[in-house]
């Protein structure tokens, strides 16, 4: 499903959040058991507004950042709560660690038994949350959205785990491991490793998602040079084989402004989804 998008009012979030875009009441940096990383996962933790007051469940939004990107790459997501209050929704917004090391650009793929990434945020992490926090604790209670490599983690992931989540959405992502550049596909040597590191085909997506529906969507900047003509072939491809989906193209490339400006949108879609009778 081809949809057109209307222009949203002019929010820019940096970094620091402005004062006009409500902030969560509380940020938590804490650490979650990862047998799947051979011992913990990282992640920043951000509670909506009234949380402590209440004894509502909410549902999360797993956010993955993009890559390359140094161990404390997770801590600069703030943006990303700050756009959901601005949504209108409340939720749990949890941005994991997707880089152990200066520079590291590991693509969120399955490394071994003790870095394998898909299995830690998909299973380790959201066990972890579940446990702690006051969560609606089952796939219509959980997005998972990514920009960049991050939107390609999300993809990767997320559409192979649709009994997991019910949400992914890729904001300027690309569907194939990449080097850091960005602009070679990874060979990783064997059929099987550089399947693993491939979404999901669209074909056999279309056919889990009669059983599983779930909102899938990405979009990218006009001016993204690496991931623009990425994403509309993976329109076309999704297209053609019916997978229900939302995309957009938008001014801009591949930045921050873009992402800051279209999160409150995309992330308002997402909950507005997960908050819809099953």
């Amino acid at each position: 499903m081809l949809v057109a998008l209307a222009t949203l009012g002019g929010l820019v979030v940096r970094e620091r959040l402005s004062p006009a875009v409500a902030a969560p009441s509380q940020t938590l940096y804490i650490s979650c058991p990862s047998p799947s990383l051979g011992g913990t996962l990282p992640a920043a933790v951000y509670l909506p507004q009234n949380y402590e007051a209440g004894e509502a469940r909410y549902p999360v939004v797993y956010f993955l950042h993009g890559l390359p990107a140094g161990p404390t790459a997770y801590k600069l997501n703030g943006y990303v709560a700050g756009a959901v209050a601005a949504s209108g929704h409340a939720a749990i917004v949890v941005a994991p660690q997707g880089s152990r090391r200066s520079n590291d650009d590991r693509e969120y793929l399955d490394w071994g038994p003790r870095e394998n990434w898909p299995a830690a945020i998909s299973h380790d992490l959201t066990k972890c949350i579940d446990a702690r926090y006051r969560t609606i604790a089952n796939r219509r209670g959980r997005a998972l959205v990514g920009v960049s490599a991050g939107g390609f983690g999300a993809f990767n992931i997320g559409l192979r785990q649709l009994s997991v989540f019910s949400v992914v959405e890729a904001w300027s992502g690309y569907f194939a491991a990449t080097d850091p550049s960005g602009y070679h596909v990874l060979n990783l040597g064997s059929k099987a490793a550089d399947r693993e590191a491939r979404i999901r085909p669209a074909a056999s997506l279309a056919a889990a998602m009669k059983k599983l529906p779930t909102l899938v969507g990405f979009y990218v900047g006009r001016q993204d040079q690496r991931f623009y003509g990425d994403n509309v072939t993976l329109n076309r491809e999704f297209t053609a084989a019916h997978v229900p989906h939302y995309f957009a193209t938008y001014p801009g490339g591949h930045s921050l402004a873009v992402w800051a400006k279209w999160a409150p949108l995309w992330l308002g879609r997402a909950l507005a989804y997960l908050r819809a009778p099953a």
